[in-house]
Formats: structure tokens, sequence, C-alpha cells
């Protein structure tokens, strides 16, 4: 749980990175936002990683409710994988900044402890996504012979590529809505009779 305090820094953390990019995420530039010494802010923060941990803890507590309802849900596999995409697309709309620090691919390249977490949040995305395809198969409501780790490959991959679009457009289409559409057309592509 975090205090009033660390939830304040991480605010004003995601503001930095979305004004300056992750780069401009410093601890002097932290400090001058909040208007408190850099001493204050090593209070509660040891450094910049811790931050970026917090922050993806932050991501993924949002979106683990997202999980956890689908794979309770009665609904079928394509709206249950649904309501996933948009829900994600919903959570990043909200807070644009988190897509630095989640698709940020150069700062996890060095820093091993955030490479390590960013694997864990995708292995726990991808393992949820891939219970509910195989769920669909043996309901009937898939395919079986498409191979479920591929499909989850396909949807989190599709997903992730227009999120990045959406980041090197500077946010300037609305996200949910085009993610609609590629969720509908790969549902085509996956129901595609020859």
């Amino acid at each position: 749980m975090l205090t009033e305090r660390q939830q304040e820094i991480l605010e004003h953390a995601i503001d930095l990175i979305a004004e300056k990019g992750i780069q401009g995420l410093t601890m002097k530039n932290l400090s001058k936002r909040l208007g408190i010494s850099e001493p204050a802010i090593y209070r509660h923060y040891d450094n910049k990683i811790e931050i970026l941990l917090s922050l993806l803890d932050y991501f993924t507590n949002s979106t683990s409710g997202i999980f956890n309802d689908q794979s309770l849900s009665h609904l079928n596999a394509v709206e249950r994988l649904k309501i996933i995409f948009n829900k994600h697309f919903e959570a990043l709309e909200h807070t644009p900044a988190l897509v630095a620090v989640i698709f940020s691919e150069e700062i996890f390249r060095n820093e091993a402890i955030l490479s390590n977490k960013v694997k864990l949040i995708m292995e726990r995305n991808a393992a949820s996504i891939a219970a509910i395809i195989e769920e669909g198969k043996q309901k009937g409501e898939l395919d079986l012979s498409i191979d479920t780790q591929q499909l989850t490959t396909i949807f989190m991959g599709s997903l992730r590529l227009l999120v990045k679009r959406w980041q090197m457009c500077n946010f300037d289409f609305n996200l949910k809505q085009e993610g609609e559409a590629l969720f509908d057309t790969l549902n085509q592509l996956v129901n595609y009779k020859s």
C-alpha cells in the first residue's frame, strides 16, 4: 500500500514522463515538480528504478482485476478477450504516460530488475489469455486447430503494436475505437473459413 506522499510522487512522475519522456524522469526534475528537496524524495524511493517499479506495480494492480474478472466470467471466449482488450485501452487512454514506462525496451534492457518485472507481467497476462483461449477451444467457441500459444502471441502483439503506434502518433487517435476495430479484424481472421 502506497503512502499519500508516494502516490503523489508517482503522479508527478507520470506527468514528467508525459511531458519529457522517460529520460525526463530524474530526481532533480521530480523534486522541482513536487516543490520539495531531492532528499525528501529519497525518504520514499531509493532511486528512479524503484519509482519505475512502483509505476509498473500501479499499472499491474489497475489491470489485474480485468484478467481476474474475465477468468471467472461466463461469457464466451471471444467476448472475454474483447473485454480484456478494451479495458487495457481504457486504462492506457486514462494514463497515456504509462505507455512510455510499460513499452520502454531501452530502459528495461539495461536494468535487469525492470526487465524481470515486465517479463513477469507479460507471462502472467499471456497465461490468462491462453487459459481463456483454451477454454474457448474446449467449448467449441474457437477452432481447435489454431495453436493456443501462437494465438496468444498474435493477440498480445497486436495490442502492443497498436499502443506503440498510438504513442508514436502523440496519442492523436482514439485508442479504444482503433482497438475495437483491430479486435474485430483479429476475430474475423480467427473465425475465417476457407
